[in-house]
């Protein structure tokens, strides 16, 4: 080669080597299927299933993540941890299969492991780290190790994760490869960090531990390094799965909203929304701006949630949006015989021609109008004739939950700090 080719091409290679490395994060869709499925429950008793769940799933988010603080023993009851939607995949090589609770509201990634000390029951084999020849514990020195609040070092990482409904689990911290899909389109990642969790208190409903997807280090989506991910919810009384995408297949298209996802110092991991406004039928209730502001001691707030079905709204909001549904429905208010929804109203009869007019309901966020399809805050039971809105009273936070969120297609824009919604078929995606 002559002198002056290689000096033509020597600026080139110093391009080639020394420029940023383009991102090799996977693109994964999975299908999220609902705790509920298939179980047979009509959707009345779906409902007060989810607002049970609901209601322990607050006193965790509020209560925060914990460390161990010792009131937990082996002789203890278990509780349940209360999931709503469930990830299949595979750890190992060869690859095992998990059922993991996406969970937008905590960090670590978790499975049952054998030798287990204390496990719930599952109705698959625990995972078994023996047989894989991609296991490894992860070293105390390791990032992931530091990111945890508890942790020990003997020869390897332990862990210990707690939530506020009283749920732990405790193990080893480890890291291994996680296949993502079916077979003919699968995706697979080394060196995962995750629990492999042998002493575990909670009952789970068939599932095998948590993926968390919040905002910290330890989550699935931090240590993928995928920057975008979307989900789209179908109805909860369908038995239709959900689409769940990640790296660049997490796009909208349409009408797309946008509003800034804030942080809360006091609780890093939960996606806070700054809400300005509510809607209801024609008029925009006149609520005082602090009724949904974060507060400086991390009170406070809205959180958007996966783990939450129905949502929780602050008590000096709901009171006004409770007014304003009572005033501008021409139904009659009925007490809820379950005890468990604050408002309902009784419907027409059947063979009546009167039409049920519902007021619409809109969350107004900083640059982006949230307008709920019906469905997602009114329920009508046909056997019954009482309808009822599904929003529950909380103190001082809001949770926005799942069915409120359902076919709409949302997608958290980890990079950009930004929350997108548009509204979509869920099914047909």
């Amino acid at each position: 080669m002559r002198r002056a080719q290689m000096l033509q091409i020597v600026p080139l290679l110093l391009i080639y080597f020394l420029a940023p490395t383009s991102s090799t994060s996977p693109d994964i869709r999975l299908n999220l299927k609902h705790v509920d499925t298939g179980s047979g429950y009509t959707k009345l008793e779906l409902l007060q299933r989810a607002a049970v769940r609901s209601s322990n799933r607050a006193a965790r988010v509020f209560a925060g993540h914990r460390g161990f603080s010792g009131h937990t023993t082996a002789q203890e009851p278990v509780e349940p941890h209360e999931g709503e939607y469930l990830i299949e995949l595979a750890i190992g090589t060869p690859g095992q299969a998990v059922l993991l609770t996406l969970d937008t509201g905590s960090d670590l990634i978790w499975t049952q492991c054998q030798p287990c000390l204390i496990c719930f029951n599952q109705s698959f084999p625990l995972y078994n780290p023996t047989v894989s020849s991609t296991y490894y514990k992860y070293p105390c020195s390791g990032k992931l190790c530091n990111a945890l609040s508890l942790s020990a070092c003997h020869e390897e990482c332990m862990y210990g994760y707690g939530y506020g409904d009283n749920s732990t689990t405790f193990g080893i911290l480890s890291s291994e490869s996680f296949t993502f899909g079916s077979t003919d389109s699968a995706v697979t990642v080394q060196d995962v960090g995750f629990g492999c969790g042998v002493l575990n208190r909670g009952i789970f409903l068939n599932e095998s531990g948590i993926a968390g997807f919040g905002r910290g280090a330890l989550s699935l989506v931090s240590q993928l390094g995928v920057g975008k991910f979307a989900y789209c919810l179908t109805s909860f009384d369908q038995n239709n799965t959900s689409p769940l995408f990640m790296g660049s297949l997490a796009k909208l298209h349409g009408p797309v909203q946008t509003t800034p996802i804030l942080t809360n110092p006091a609780n890093p991991t939960f996606y806070y929304l700054s809400l300005k406004g509510i809607t209801v039928g024609t008029r925009r209730l006149k609520l005082p701006k602090s009724v949904f502001q974060l507060k400086k001691n991390g009170k406070g707030g809205v959180i958007l949630d996966s783990g939450t079905a129905i949502t929780r709204m602050a008590q000096d909001a709901f009171q006004q949006v409770k007014r304003a549904f009572v005033s501008q429905t021409k139904l009659k208010v009925a007490r809820d015989t379950t005890g468990i929804f604050d408002l309902c109203f009784l419907a027409p009869p059947s063979n009546s021609s009167s039409k049920v007019i519902v007021p619409r309901l809109v969350f107004h966020f900083d640059g982006a109008d949230m307008e709920f399809p019906q469905d997602n805050y009114i329920n009508i039971d046909q056997d019954t004739g009482i309808l009822c809105l599904l929003i529950l009273e909380s103190d001082e936070e809001t949770i926005i939950g799942n069915i409120q969120q359902q076919n709409m297609k949302i997608l958290y824009d980890l990079e950009k700090e930004k929350l997108s919604f548009v509204p979509a078929q869920c099914d047909r995606l």
